[in-house]
């Protein structure tokens, strides 16, 4: 279990804290776990291998970073949350996607974990805008980002190529002032 103070957000349920490389035997093992969960959405690394250059690109590159959702009832990751693409300057934006693990999906952890994130977003890392991009048949990540508070902003065609095709999204967004009201 990692030390006191280990994280950088806290709630009731979990702790938000960054991606470390000693992470990968727990977090690909719940990749495999969560397989049937997470396909034909996302596909998150399933090895040491893919998670090491995976975990690298947001350790390292400052357009990314991400947090890993972790119960505070033990430690355990329960899902992860990624911001890419961010943008500074006049823009203050970053393209959030997530993942819950199968042991975890259902119990409020990811919906507590991202309303972190987005706080700490905002405050710590000072960005104005977050937005999510989901396929519309993904019917849990969509309630996910509307119960905290992202707006639906419109649809892409062929936003993305997923499994072998391109696909559709759907563009949710949240802004800091969207917080304050």
């Amino acid at each position: 279990m990692p030390e006191p103070n280990r994280y950088l957000a806290e709630g009731t349920l979990v702790g938000i804290r960054h991606y470390r490389y000693e992470d990968a035997a727990e977090f690909t093992a719940r990749v495999r776990e969560s397989k049937d969960l997470h396909h034909p959405w996302l596909f998150p690394p399933a090895s040491a291998g893919t998670y090491a250059a995976y975990a690298k690109r947001l350790i390292e590159d400052p357009t990314k970073t991400g947090f890993l959702v972790c119960e505070k009832s033990g430690g355990d990751i329960a899902g992860f949350i990624n911001i890419n693409n961010i943008v500074e300057g006049g823009f203050l934006n970053g393209a959030l996607g997530y993942g819950a693990f199968a042991h975890a999906a259902g119990r409020g952890l990811m919906r507590e974990g991202l309303e972190l994130v987005v706080r700490y977003t905002f405050g710590r890392l000072g960005l104005h805008r977050l937005e999510i991009n989901v396929q519309p048949d993904n019917a849990a990540s969509i309630a996910l980002a509307s119960r905290c508070g992202f707006r639906l902003e419109g649809f892409s065609p062929d936003f993305l190529f997923i499994d072998g095709a391109w696909r559709d999204h759907e563009r949710w967004a949240i802004t800091a002032e969207m917080l304050r009201t």
